[in-house]
């Protein structure tokens, strides 16, 4: 977003970042194997490319150093405020802006565009007496590399996309890892590998030949969802005989192959991709636990049959509060609206990005525009296009708020309900990260990109309340 913003001509921008380096959960979650589950030439942003990508799945440290690298390549550190918290934002009608709060003073700002995204306020289990653990306990979000890990028993609760990555990671080198699974994930082959240096001097001197990569990775994605993958299909049953085959040909023991079974319908949670996680679990010192958990003790994990597992280290791999990190930050818009009751019934946005009664306030990755098929890149890429495009014509037509109307907010929010009816998660019998406490999904778009880039493409003003502007005397920054 800054970067397409300078580009666009609004030098008058700042960038407040809680951590204090770049990144997001790239720069947060360092725990062992952390690697993109999209890949590397996919995830990149489109007008930024990186050649030299060094496998097909780039791993945390790389996406890292990319996006330090885009830092410096855009010259973003003047319009940078690392280490700076946003305490909360209240909406000011008399002067048409916002009064930011942060940990280190107050801002003001005539638009807000938020990148907080939804995967940094990590979920913690309900269960028993888990503060009461004695040994070393951490999320794979705040992973502690002090602990050592060698010879140790380590126990992990969860078995989503961190777990996968973390139990092959970790196997070979402690002494007994105990992995406590409530809900098997479905698991494909991930066919990850190497990029050598003959191909990356091929990207680096043939760009067309990178392009062309990205867009055959690009539709070979689209076409799940265009094909079914939204929804229960004939795709359905064969990617689930895909999956049920990666698992027969990598877990020979019966036993442990019915545990590793998910019980609901492909896509209905986040498939996985991984090419090491079945064989980690037939290990001789790696135990698959699917009994219910009663607590936790100052020295292990009781489960609900009374049997114990004593522990060194206790892992937390449970995934993020999704629908909750948004409304974390006191966000008070138009008439002392407050977006946590704006969100009391159903989190939404206009097209997962603007809301009726917070003027001059956008979202990136905002609800239900979060993707379980396709690269996210490319919905914020069509997201920033859409904002800029707002923001030119706050410009052109000197205006000083711009917010979408309560009834075209209800009736994006109704098409969208009747896409999401029928669909994978309404229908495939599981409970995931992607829904509310009401089992509706607010986190995925049931869609393809394209649908969705098609539908970005030019913002409709009839959707808009237009504010023109009174004379200014102040001169805030702009975003």
């Amino acid at each position: 977003m800054a970067i397409r913003a300078r580009q666009a001509g609004l030098a008058n921008l700042l960038v407040v970042e809680k951590a204090g380096a770049v990144g997001g959960t790239w720069h947060e979650n360092t725990y062992p194997g952390a690697a993109c589950d999209i890949p590397a030439h996919l995830y990149s942003l489109s007008f930024a490319p990186k050649p030299d990508w060094t496998r097909i799945y780039a791993g945390q440290p790389e996406i890292a150093a990319y996006l330090g690298e885009l830092v410096e390549r855009f010259a973003l550190d003047r319009c940078l405020s690392l280490a700076t918290a946003v305490t909360g934002a209240v909406w000011d009608g008399t002067r048409s802006l916002w009064r930011v709060e942060t940990d280190r003073g107050p801002l003001e700002a005539r638009v807000v565009v938020s990148g907080m995204g939804a995967l940094h306020h990590p979920a913690l289990p309900a269960i028993p007496g888990l503060h009461s653990f004695l040994g070393p306990l951490f999320h794979t979000s705040s992973w502690d590399h002090g602990v050592a890990l060698t010879g140790k028993r380590v126990g992990i609760i969860g078995t989503g996309a961190s777990a996968i990555q973390v139990v092959p990671a970790i196997a070979p080198e402690v002494g007994q890892l105990t992995l406590f699974q409530r809900t098997a994930p479905w698991v494909m082959p991930r066919h990850d590998r190497p990029i050598g240096p003959r191909l990356q001097a091929l990207f680096r001197r043939l760009p067309p030949a990178r392009r062309l990569l990205r867009a055959v990775q690009f539709w070979a994605r689209e076409a799940r969802a265009a094909l079914g993958f939204t929804r229960v299909s004939g795709l359905t049953r064969l990617a689930e005989a895909a999956s049920r085959h990666h698992l027969r040909k990598q877990v020979a023991d019966p036993a442990l192959r019915a545990k590793l079974t998910p019980a609901y319908r492909l896509g209905c949670k986040r498939v996985l991709l991984s090419d090491d996680y079945y064989p980690a679990l037939t290990r001789p010192n790696v135990t698959l636990e699917t009994e219910a958990i009663r607590s936790v003790t100052p020295d292990g994990v009781t489960m609900a049959d009374g049997r114990h597992h004593p522990l060194d280290v206790l892992v937390l791999a449970t995934g993020f509060d999704v629908t909750a990190s948004l409304a974390r930050v006191p966000v008070v818009g138009r008439d002392g609206l407050i977006l946590a009751r704006a969100w009391g019934e159903r989190v939404t946005a206009h097209r997962g990005v603007a809301l009726a009664g917070f003027p001059n306030f956008f979202m990136l990755l905002g609800p239900n525009t979060g993707l379980g098929h396709n690269s996210v890149v490319l919905m914020v890429e069509a997201q920033v296009s859409y904002v800029l495009a707002c923001l030119a014509e706050m410009k052109a037509r000197t205006l000083a708020a711009i917010e979408p109307t309560p009834e075209a907010q209800a009736r994006d929010l109704a098409a969208l309900e009747a896409r999401l009816s029928g669909s994978i998660w309404q229908q495939g019998g599981c409970a995931s990260w992607y829904q509310d406490g009401e089992g509706r999904n607010v986190a995925l778009w049931p869609g393809t990109v394209v649908a969705y880039q098609r539908a970005m493409r030019v913002p409709d003003w009839d959707e808009f309340v237009l504010t023109p502007a009174r004379t200014r005397t102040d001169a805030p920054q702009e975003a």
